[in-house]
């Protein structure tokens, strides 16, 4: 008896075989081992089917789909199929969803509420530090952290939520068992063992051009919002943008200094209407419903102080509790003055200054000391 489930794995892999086409096929066939048998002059007849599409269809067969289980499962992971009690809805309520999912992991993590973080490949130590500081706070707060296993901001993400014992999803853009890129290796190691590794794409099949870009839409699908901590002008992680708002989700963006190249997406995001994250609190406000209701929200929970040390400790003392402009920070430190804009910025995101106009800063909040280091007062505006 023919395994209908290998048969739409079959046609699932089929190269330009999506979820319209297979939709196609259904409702040619009505089953899919009907569309596997179909003759090729049929194929041909299908709607939105060209002669490629058909004679790659008719040149598949069941055993491919089987195939392609038994090498998911001799890598530890499994399959999930649309109409699957675990396939994730949110997929599968995006304009193209996908048609199958192989995963390496822990699934469970699936029913968690998510979000997406995403940045530059190649970014700042801010963007690094923020990346951490959010992906950590989202993370404690009950949600799963999703980007896309790339270097960069993409690992600092995964490893942000990891490192504060929480849960983490790497959309790959290419198939289980192969790590791309390859410094990730440790990353997609530590992913398999506590988070979750997910593809559309077949086991061994490796990255090209256009595998990113879908790789994006899984990611933004996932989540209910795209926060964007660093992008340049340009930059793939934009990509990632354009699908969260054709699927009508959220998105946020963090802003940079104005001087800082990976900070001109973002900062354009935000004049555009993006909202922007200041802090985590601003993300977190976006999933009050995760908080139960006889235990404190971690939403709205005082945070501890935040500890400031070195350079960024420096640059808060600098302001001292009257309002200081950033040309007498800088004359007061003689840093470079991108030096003491990345660290206004980080300060800022922690919640222990606020920028008024004409670039005057001023503290606020409550900091935390270092070792060796006397605490700050509490500063009220």
């Amino acid at each position: 008896m023919v395994d209908e489930r290998d048969a739409y794995l079959a046609l699932a892999v089929v190269p330009g075989v999506g979820h319209r086409r297979l939709a196609a096929l259904a409702a040619a066939f009505g089953t899919w081992s009907g569309a596997l048998a179909a003759p090729f002059a049929r194929l041909c007849r299908v709607p939105s089917f060209s002669r490629a599409t058909a004679t790659a269809v008719a040149s598949a067969s069941v055993e491919d789909g089987a195939s392609v289980a038994r090498q998911v499962a001799a890598l530890g992971g499994s399959c999930l199929l649309p109409g699957d009690s675990e396939f994730p809805s949110a997929l599968a309520r995006i304009p193209d969803p996908p048609a199958a999912l192989f995963l390496l992991g822990d699934r469970s993590i699936l029913r968690q509420p998510m979000t997406a973080v995403v940045g530059s490949r190649d970014h700042s130590n801010y963007g690094a530090t923020v990346t951490r500081m959010v992906a950590g706070a989202a993370a404690r707060a009950g949600l799963a952290v999703v980007s896309g296993m790339a270097r960069g901001l993409d690992a600092e993400a995964h490893l942000g939520a990891l490192d504060a014992g929480g849960a983490t999803v790497g959309v790959l853009g290419n198939g289980l068992g192969i790590i791309y890129p390859a410094a990730n290796r440790r990353l997609y190691e530590r992913m398999a063992e506590e988070g979750l590794l997910l593809t559309e794409f077949p086991p061994g099949e490796r990255p090209h051009a256009g595998s990113f870009p879908r790789r994006n839409r899984l990611i933004s699908g996932l989540a209910a919002v795209t926060v964007v901590i660093e992008a340049a002008a340009g930059s793939g992680t934009l990509n990632t943008v354009e699908a969260a708002l054709s699927q009508g989700r959220d998105v946020m963006a963090v802003p940079g200094a104005i001087t800082s190249r990976t900070s001109v997406g973002t900062n354009r995001l935000i004049r555009d209407g993006a909202e922007p994250l200041l802090g985590p609190e601003d993300l977190l406000a976006h999933y009050r419903a995760l908080a139960d209701d006889d235990a404190p929200s971690p939403v709205t929970a005082p945070r501890p102080a935040p500890e400031v040390c070195g350079p960024d400790r420096a640059v808060l003392e600098a302001i001292g509790a009257a309002p200081a402009h950033v040309d007498a920070v800088v004359a007061a430190l003689s840093r470079p003055v991108a030096d003491v804009l990345d660290a206004l910025c980080r300060l800022e995101l922690a919640g222990l200054v606020a920028q008024h106009p004409g670039r005057v800063f001023v503290r606020r909040g409550q900091v935390g000391g270092c070792e060796g280091v006397a605490p700050a007062g509490r500063i009220h505006l």
